[in-house]
């Protein structure tokens, strides 16, 4: 009984305890004496994106930045990865740390005086190129993040690897890049972190928050193919041939109720799109084929196989019934697994985020159906990637243009919190030991 009573009082005097992670004064001092460095990388970046496994001015900038710092980076890990090691000055846990590189085929529409003007060839079309989607703040902040660390590294106990990732948007088929290829090419091999932190800004937030989710967060993805083979004919003379327009058409509206009408989304939800429609050149020639791209998104292994069964079971049956053929093909490279962050992890590294942007202002988000290649390092180690709000004050973040858009712009205050929760999160960690 003794024991039992000593035991409540514990609980009762912890229940009463602020327990929370406090603001580091080394994370404020840092923060400030690298705003503006971080400030102008971000925007160089910005002013020089590169697509997936085409990053080589922003791989040769991060290496040469490492360097100056005292560290040996090892370049060209899946094309132009960068990864380096802080050995710190007492014993203590290994992490990681990650940020990804690679710009996306937009053309930009921000007017600001470091808006990109590059272009390039991609999938046979001319198009801009844009850090539409924030990745020039992560690899500045994390740069950032680094030379913090270096700072203070005779103290810091255990060692810190950073990770520069190229093509987290997916290369180019047939092209093999990004997380999955840094994994296969030894990322872990020698240095095995028992934690890994990845972060994501994003337009969904306001500025000045971090978002969270312990679990699963964002979607694995699948890209698809479907080919609808018919009989090419005249445009007059439709019964003469096989039109796999009118056939395309019927499956595009007939696999909506894949998800509509047999998954369970009140369970988890799904997202299926076919992003890409081409078929004929002509106007009055009914082709033999037409090709369709799209992307299947969901949060369950089972749920996948049972979507993807009844998407085929559609294609093929729809098809038929026009008299035509449907074949779907999935990838050709594999999509992301589900985001799934550590629960125990997230509950450890809870109150650093707290601590960065105050209790407040950190917030749980719901499931997300946008897809990270962070999930490959999930399934290696116990990892935690949260969010940092990157839409302006007075802007709705419901309304804001979103990432991936011409349109979406970085309230720069991000680049600050997010510098201030990776650090804060490392240290408490680093500092907790294993």
């Amino acid at each position: 009984m003794r024991t039992i009573l000593l035991a409540t009082a514990l609980a009762a005097s912890l229940a009463g305890m602020d327990v929370s992670a406090q603001v580091r004064p080394e994370v404020d001092a840092a923060a400030k004496r690298l705003q503006a460095d971080v400030l102008a990388w971000r925007r160089d970046f910005h002013q020089h994106p590169e697509l997936s496994n085409r990053e080589e001015r922003t791989a040769a900038k991060v290496a040469e930045h490492l360097r100056r710092l005292g560290l040996k980076p090892r370049i060209g890990i899946a094309h132009h990865g960068v990864v380096a090691i802080i050995e710190g000055g007492r014993p203590g846990p290994r992490i990681a740390l990650r940020a990804d590189m690679d710009a996306l085929p937009v053309t930009e529409q921000v007017d600001v005086p470091f808006a990109s003007k590059a272009t390039t060839a991609f999938n046979g079309q001319q198009t801009g190129v844009m850090h539409a989607c924030g990745h020039d703040a992560h690899t500045a902040i994390l740069m950032g993040v680094a030379e913090a660390l270096v700072a203070m590294k005779a103290e810091l106990p255990g060692q810190v690897m950073l990770v520069f990732q190229p093509a987290e948007e997916g290369a180019p088929p047939p092209e093999k890049g990004g997380a999955s290829l840094m994994l296969k090419e030894g990322l872990f091999e020698d240095f095995k972190p028992e934690a890994m932190f990845g972060l994501h800004v994003m337009s969904t937030l306001p500025a000045g928050t971090l978002g969270y989710r312990k679990g699963p967060l964002m979607a694995a993805s699948d890209f698809f193919s479907v080919q609808v083979t018919g009989r090419q004919t005249h445009g007059s003379r439709p019964w003469g041939g096989i039109d796999p327009i009118v056939a395309s058409a019927a499956v595009i509206d007939n696999l909506q109720s894949v998800v509509s009408r047999r998954t369970d989304i009140a369970a988890l939800p799904a997202v299926l799109t076919i992003g890409s429609i081409h078929g004929g050149i002509r106007h009055n020639i009914i082709p033999d084929e037409v090709k369709m791209l799209g992307t299947l998104r969901t949060f369950d292994d089972g749920q996948r196989t049972r979507i993807v069964d009844d998407m085929r079971n559609v294609i093929e049956s729809v098809a038929h019934a026009h008299g035509a053929k449907g074949v779907l093909e999935i990838g050709p490279s594999p999509g992301n697994p589900v985001t799934y962050n550590d629960p125990a992890l997230t509950a450890r590294v809870l109150p650093s985020l707290q601590a960065a942007a105050g209790t407040e202002k950190v917030v749980e988000v719901p499931l997300v159906t946008g897809a990270e290649d962070f999930s490959w390092y999930a399934r290696q180690v116990p990892s935690v990637f949260f969010f940092v709000g990157a839409t302006a004050p007075g802007i709705d973040p419901a309304t804001a243009p979103s990432n991936h858009s011409p349109l979406f712009r970085l309230d720069e205050s991000a680049l600050d919190l997010g510098l201030r929760a990776m650090l804060q999160a490392s240290l408490d960690y680093l500092e907790s030991g294993s």
